[in-house]
């Protein structure tokens, strides 16, 4: 039999960047022969099945289309067609068979769960109201608002290049050209997760999801039967009584369309979203103001991670009001008219109310499959992600916990491979959080806050970036390194960094709190000089009390306890 390239979708003239197989080589059904890499993704090509390679008619670096030949294969038995039904469309054989599992929601979390369960050999359905894969994260959300900051910081180091000795000219801001940027990083991500669904025989199915019982939901016309269902349907932004219907009223969604930009801009919520979005349409010439009803920036957050942020923005904002609520808003021709319960009044061409966001859980029905859905839309879930129904599962924002895409694709993960029999569970140790600002402020495990409130003992370590050598070379040493270190155990409890770059820095000391790290283990790892890396390795020697890249006298007050709790 003649093996063919199945649909690509949108793809064609794709490269062949590996051969798998040899003429005379025994293959298996779905065994990989060919490895096709486009821009957007990277698609294994499997034996459609059982036999033996009789002749292989591609190479690498040949481009192939659906249809082009790849082999000949000398097959066992019956094969299925090379005609089969596509990943996103429906077989009539499914028609009122229970497939094993349904995953409502196709953002990080569904997903992940979707193509795990496939790799582990479930039938799978995945169901996205939207046209593209990806949910909130990848189209409206991480990866677009990742882009227009990585535009924001190109302008403002271009603006602290002057302190360096160059000068640049006032610069010319295609908003168009910004904008396409944003949308090309998107659609090659959302893009690739199509072909990754095709790839792994996921059907996708497009609509919103309600159940009609404990093994059946509908997708519009469609009814679908299921052995499992895992609900990652995560969450909409929250919308504030009082504000006006108004197009100038946005939430973050609309604020990443970047429909205009607005001379005047009010940023409602003080928090990651917010100051996310203030540094992006500060950066692009709009005169920002924050209004935050607690009484610091990134409630939550250890303040002297928050401080040096603030003193940044607060040169370059218009104004930071904290300790204040929006009491009236009214539109106007010339702007919003803005009242704060401060006494401070203002007209504005644009408000971005980032106050929070709320799970999706109360619109599915899931009452009618036995879920208890609580007053705020949150499904209460075991550590194998299960519900009070056995057979449905739920992930992500609408489960509640920090509603963060790295936690969901963990919890997507551990799911799938619960319903395939596995015996796993979610016990992550800690989740990080980060804010991409500038400076970015990041932290895992146990904060000054919580320790605080917990009654935990704990001294700190600290290495300020005033005295590393990399901070100082990029001129960016407004931050620092500290690390939560239990007293007696010298374990390593907790990490909050803030600096240019802090996120990247992140995760070696998120491993260090799941592996129970002590702060020896972290200053005994030589860390390459000159980074900001070294910040950590170097925190960790303060917390030892062998720092030499630190007076004495800082070394002993950065070292200094906190024992509450401690009796």
């Amino acid at each position: 039999m003649r093996v063919e390239i199945p649909d690509l979708g949108d793809f064609a003239d794709v490269p062949v960047t590996e051969v798998l197989v040899a003429v005379g080589d025994r293959v298996e059904v779905e065994q990989p022969l060919i490895v096709l890499e486009s821009d957007k993704a990277t698609m294994e090509i499997p034996a459609p099945a059982a036999g033996v390679v009789e002749a292989l008619l591609v190479r690498v670096g040949d481009t192939v289309s659906q249809g082009s030949p790849i082999a000949e294969l000398s097959a066992d038995g019956a094969a299925p067609s090379a005609a089969a039904p596509t990943a996103e469309e429906p077989s009539a054989d499914d028609a009122g068979d229970r497939v094993d599992v349904v995953v409502l929601g196709a953002g990080p979390g569904g997903y992940t769960a979707a193509f795990r369960a496939a790799d582990l050999g479930l039938d799978v359905v995945l169901v996205e109201r939207y046209e593209r894969l990806g949910g909130v994260c990848l189209n409206v959300g991480c990866i677009p608002s990742k882009a227009l900051l990585h535009v924001a910081k190109v302008l403002a180091d271009a603006q602290d290049a002057a302190k360096q000795g160059i000068a640049f000219g006032e610069p010319s801001i295609d908003v168009d050209g910004v904008r396409a940027f944003k949308q090309a990083a998107v659609d090659r991500l959302t893009g690739g997760l199509s072909q990754l669904a095709k790839g792994r025989g996921v059907r996708v199915v497009r609509g919103e999801a309600r159940f009609t019982g404990p093994h059946e939901l509908t997708v519009g016309e469609e009814a679908i039967a299921f052995e499992h269902c895992v609900v990652a349907t995560g969450s909409s932004a929250v919308r504030v009584p009082g504000f006006p219907d108004d197009r100038r009223i946005m939430t973050s969604t609309g604020a990443l369309e970047l429909t205009d930009m607005p001379e005047r801009l009010l940023v409602v919520g003080g928090g990651i979203i917010g100051l996310e979005m203030a540094t992006v349409y500060d950066a692009l010439g709009s005169e920002v103001t924050v209004v935050e009803l607690m009484d610091q920036l990134i409630p939550g957050c250890d303040p002297d991670l928050v401080k040096p942020l603030h003193q940044r923005i607060a040169k370059r904002y218009a104004a930071i009001h904290l300790g204040t609520s929006v009491e009236r808003a009214e539109a106007r021709d010339d702007g919003i008219h803005v009242t704060l319960s401060n006494g401070e009044a203002g007209v504005f061409d644009r408000v971005l109310v980032a106050v929070g966001r709320r799970p999706n859980g109360a619109a599915l029905g899931l009452e009618e499959a036995g879920v208890h859905v609580d007053d705020r839309g949150f499904v209460r879930v075991d550590e194998q992600q299960r519900t009070g129904v056995q057979h449905v599962f739920a992930i992500g924002d609408v489960c509640g916990g920090p509603m963060l895409a790295h936690k969901a694709m963990h919890e997507g993960r551990v799911a799938a491979e619960v319903i395939a029999g596995h015996n796993v569970q979610f016990d992550a140790r800690t989740i990080p959080s980060i804010a991409y600002t500038d400076p970015e402020v990041a932290w895992a495990g146990l904060t000054e806050i919580e320790a605080s409130a917990s009654d935990t003992p704990y001294e700190v370590a600290k290495m300020p970036w005033s005295a590393s050598g990399r901070a100082l070379s990029m001129g960016r040493s407004d931050g620092h390194t500290k690390l939560l270190v239990d007293p007696a155990s010298r374990r390593v409890l907790g990490v909050g960094i803030v600096g240019t770059g802090a996120g990247e820095l992140l995760a070696e000391i998120v491993h260090a709190i799941e592996m129970h790290s002590d702060a020896e283990d972290v200053a005994l790892t030589i860390h390459p000089h000159p980074t900001l890396s070294e910040t950590i390795g170097i925190a960790a020697e303060v917390a030892l009390g062998v720092a030499t890249d630190l007076p004495p006298a800082r070394r002993a007050a950065s070292a200094k306890a906190r024992a509450h709790g401690a009796g």
